[in-house]
């Protein structure tokens, strides 16, 4: 079970250095901005090498993110669990005998809404779910305990690049669905049977243009309210039934 103490955060300079000596699966670096330590650099080029995205902050954040207080400029968040590749998603649905259903988080920055998003896949019964490395939450123990323990039974690719991913996705016979409020396809009149992959974008700006030219379909919830949008998570809570009904039928 995940709890407000499960260590994703590593501090200080030698346990940062041990953990991606140990090959830990780390989502994100901070280092102290305008900080020239040799061995800081040294903790950022090894990270980078690594995919690891190295991100400068100043120590006020440092601070506020520091548990033990002796952060010495440099702090980790490690993934609680190892990702997987988009294969070994494609890879479960075929153990279950089952057409892939794979949920595509396009920059879901907000922890709570992707831990949603985990929990919701895995009881509709998702295959797993795609996020990139960058501009995106992690596995955080915080995205754990939103997903009250789903994140444990639900295979996550992190990848470098989400189009990448999608047209891997498309090679292997999957449709590939975005979530748009202007988008031409009504939920309700779209065929969501068979392999798909349903993108779900970000809190603020939805589905980047890049990914969304990478759309078979963009697919719309219909609105009758006088608000005109849903966050992420209740947006793909919506989808994702909605093709859990129709395989359903």
């Amino acid at each position: 079970m995940y709890n407000d103490e499960r260590e994703d955060i590593i501090e200080g300079r030698n346990s940062v250095t041990e953990a991606l000596r140990a090959g830990r699966s780390i989502d994100k670096i901070y280092i102290a901005k305008g900080d020239v330590d040799k061995t800081l650099g040294h903790i950022a080029s090894t990270a980078r090498e690594r995919g690891i995205v190295v991100v400068e902050a100043d120590r006020r954040k440092l601070d506020a993110m520091s548990r033990t207080h002796s952060h010495q400029g440099v702090i980790a968040l490690a993934a609680v669990r190892e990702y997987c590749s988009v294969a070994d998603i494609l890879a479960v649905a075929k153990e279950r005998g089952e057409e892939p259903f794979v949920i595509i988080c396009d920059e879901i920055s907000d922890v709570h809404n992707l831990g949603a998003i985990i929990r919701t896949a895995e009881c509709a019964g998702a295959h797993g779910v795609v996020i990139p490395k960058r501009r995106s939450a992690g596995l955080t123990a915080v995205v754990g305990k939103t997903s009250a323990g789903a994140a444990e039974h639900m295979a996550v690719a992190r990848v470098p690049n989400l189009v990448a991913a999608i047209e891997e996705l498309k090679a292997a016979g999957l449709w590939v669905y975005g979530s748009a409020a202007d988008g031409a396809s009504g939920m309700w009149e779209t065929d969501l049977r068979g392999p798909i992959a349903l993108v779900i974008g970000s809190e603020g700006d939805g589905i980047g243009r890049l990914v969304a030219e990478k759309c078979d379909f963009m697919v719309s919830i219909p609105m009758r309210g006088k608000v005109s949008s849903l966050n992420a998570s209740a947006a793909a809570s919506i989808l994702i039934y909605e093709v859990l009904r129709q395989r359903s039928l």
